[in-house]
């Protein structure tokens, strides 16, 4: 098995794709609250992200803007799933080799058995640029909507985009 990204090898990565981004290190962030504190000054639509499973056991990332409210009992029907909970901090970690509070679509390149559906919420793909943690909740990476297709189609796991 090769060894899962990390930071510097994700951001090594975009950069050899030609896709631009620019990273910020601040303290670690658990929370929006946390978040709130250290991503003053960091431009772009922050944004959470969702490890779920569904009852089917296949397994979810969902990102949108940090203010959007995702209602877990009908997103099924927007996205077209089975019954969703959230993924367990094991499964996370066996799936995307990171911690909880650093769940991001970057990690998705660690997916390479390809497990996990990217959805992304079709509102803020109309904004100027997006936040999301870099595999680590100790840095913010700044990316336009248009890099992170490009990202995510490169690691074979082009988005669905939905209304949430």
């Amino acid at each position: 098995m090769q060894h899962p990204h990390t930071r510097a090898s994700l951001l090594t990565y975009l950069e050899a794709e030609g896709i631009k981004a620019e990273t910020f290190d601040h303290p670690p962030i658990f929370t929006v609250a946390d978040g709130e504190e250290h991503w003053r000054g960091i431009p772009g639509t922050h944004c959470k992200n969702l490890f779920l499973k569904d009852a089917k056991e296949q397994m979810w990332l969902v990102s949108c803007p940090i203010a959007r409210k995702v209602d877990l009992k009908s997103l099924p029907d927007r996205i077209g799933s089975a019954r969703l909970s959230f993924g367990s901090a094991d499964r996370l970690r066996a799936t995307l080799f990171i911690e909880p509070g650093s769940v991001t679509p970057f990690a998705l390149i660690n997916d390479r058995a390809k497990n996990v559906i990217c959805v992304l919420d079709k509102a803020m793909m109309g904004d100027a640029q997006l936040v999301f943690h870099p595999l680590e909740n100790t840095a913010s990476t700044l990316i336009s909507p248009e890099g992170l297709v490009t990202f995510l189609k490169s690691i074979s796991h082009a988005p669905r985009l939905v209304t949430l």
